[in-house]
């Protein structure tokens, strides 16, 4: 990441396509290595620790200016921090309980929900049909859903959805990201309290701090530095296709890390939400231009 003071005259020398693919990887297999700890560590210890993670870094090199800043403007980042932190405390907690590539494309229902219905275009609907029918082939597999990790998991998406929306509010309120560094500070006060209920002691571990630490490079901070400079030069548009990749990511990652093998029907499931959601991303991006 960049300073505020820093030159953005140099191009990037990775293309931007493999940053933000380099984000996806990373923030999927920070959260593989954080499922990998969960019998040790509670969920919420570790989301709280990546979101502090992501906070120091974030307010050390941003440096936000919260002077002069008008009630709204407070209202909107403090509704924002709300939004990042419960996205992050819920997908945790579903993914304790199944699968991490599942977990993920659930989640993702709740922005393909919010591309589609920002749509005015009635073929649209297919992209539903096509989210809904791969949700529908996650309960076709032999092993059970937990109920409550399905929960948290629409939970995520929904907490997801707000995010895009205070996210574009935000950003017409906070020049350039010193919005999502406030935010992420009230996002890690708000969950404070029940991190420290549920991990006590744990808090005071060098360990356990170190995991943390971990968590929240891989998680927050190469992400949010890998897409800082990929958006200099991509189109949103793009970006939001590659994004479509994440359930796809966390399936894989899933493999590699936690050795999470899904049955065909959840493959299957997978593959319809990542169409579904890259149809959605071009369709509302060639309505823009003919708007």
């Amino acid at each position: 990441m960049t300073g505020p003071n820093s030159s953005n005259t140099s191009a990037p020398t990775v293309s931007p396509v493999w940053l933000v693919l380099i984000g996806i990887a990373s923030v999927q297999l920070g959260a593989g290595f954080a499922k990998s700890l969960f019998d040790d560590v509670a969920p919420t210890t570790i989301v709280w620790l990546r979101l502090a993670t992501s906070v120091l870094v974030l307010v050390a090199v941003l440096r936000p200016r919260v002077r002069g800043r008008s009630r709204e403007d407070w209202a909107v980042v403090v509704a924002f921090g709300l939004s990042l932190g419960l996205m992050n405390w819920a997908i945790y907690q579903s993914f304790a309980r199944i699968p991490l590539g599942v977990a993920v494309t659930i989640e993702f229902i709740g922005p393909l929900a919010l591309a589609v219905l920002g749509s005015r275009r009635p073929r649209d609907l297919l992209w539903v049909l096509l989210a809904g029918a791969g949700v529908l082939l996650l309960g076709f597999d032999g092993d059970h859903l937990d109920a409550a990790g399905v929960g948290f998991a629409l939970l995520a998406g929904a907490a997801w959805a707000a995010y895009i929306l205070l996210s574009a509010r935000t950003g017409r309120r906070w020049e350039g990201l010193d919005g999502l560094a406030v935010a992420s500070v009230v996002a890690t006060v708000l969950l404070t309290p029940l991190a420290v209920g549920i991990g006590g002691t744990d808090l005071l571990d060098p360990w356990v701090l170190l995991v943390g630490a971990a968590v929240g490079v891989l998680s927050s901070v190469i992400p949010y530095s890998c897409e800082l400079v990929a958006l200099r030069t991509l189109s949103p548009g793009v970006f939001g296709i590659l994004m479509s990749l994440e359930p796809a990511a966390a399936a894989l990652a899933g493999i590699a890390v936690l050795g999470e093998l899904l049955g065909p029907p959840q493959y299957a499931a997978i593959a319809c939400v990542v169409v579904a959601s890259v149809g959605a991303t071009r369709s509302g991006q060639q309505a823009v231009l003919r708007d």
